[in-house]
């Protein structure tokens, strides 16, 4: 790279501005009722588990994260340690397209089960969101939209070249609504920051 090849950074904003307009719009058209039905299963859930391919995977470790400190037993499937799923059992998916393959794969052997399976993604109409018992749109660009129309070109300006690439939008609006759950969990479980500070880890 060349010296002083770097002349401004608007990019960097107009990226931010267009995953906040995102989120924005996004917050305006959330189902409610299956917020509600969302947060009533995992209160009465059994057990928790997470799973997404990817940065969407990370996205689920982070929830994961953060219903330990809420005291929720809860697995990432995937890892080493996670014990088989039960009917009493909770599952939340979380992909952008509904249709990585694994994560469908795995969707459908969680409804043989007779599991409960809740999809955060942005397809309703996409495999997963079908055989989901919940399924929790959040309309963004993924990595699949490579010449989206609709939502997408009426609330995001149509502006692609500048727009985070791939999967960013969903990702991170994922991160935001998956967070805000837990901020619901904290109130509705009457958990303090002292008692989620405590389960935090020591051997970090």
């Amino acid at each position: 790279m060349k010296k002083d090849q770097v002349k401004d950074c608007k990019d960097v904003i107009l990226s931010m501005e267009l995953i906040a307009e995102n989120l924005n719009e996004v917050i305006k058209v959330l189902d409610r009722e299956a917020i509600i039905s969302m947060l009533q299963e995992i209160l009465e859930g059994e057990r928790v588990f997470v799973m997404g391919a990817g940065r969407s995977g990370l996205v689920a470790k982070a929830f994961a994260m953060r219903l330990m400190h809420l005291g929720f037993t809860v697995y990432v499937v995937g890892e080493t340690t996670t014990p088989a799923v039960r009917q009493q059992d909770v599952v939340i998916a979380i992909s952008g397209s509904g249709e990585t393959r694994s994560i469908a794969d795995l969707g459908k052997i969680v409804k043989d089960i007779g599991s409960t399976l809740i999809t955060v993604t942005s397809k309703k109409e996409s495999t997963l969101g079908r055989i989901s018992d919940i399924a929790m749109i959040l309309p963004s660009k993924t990595k699949n939209d490579h010449d989206a129309g609709g939502y997408l070109e009426k609330n995001m300006r149509g502006d692609y070249k500048n727009l985070p690439p791939l999967g960013t939008a969903f990702e991170i609006t994922s991160l935001v609504f998956l967070d805000s759950i837990i901020a619901q969990l904290i109130t509705l479980t009457g958990a303090s920051e002292a008692e989620l500070k405590s389960r935090h880890t020591n051997i970090e």
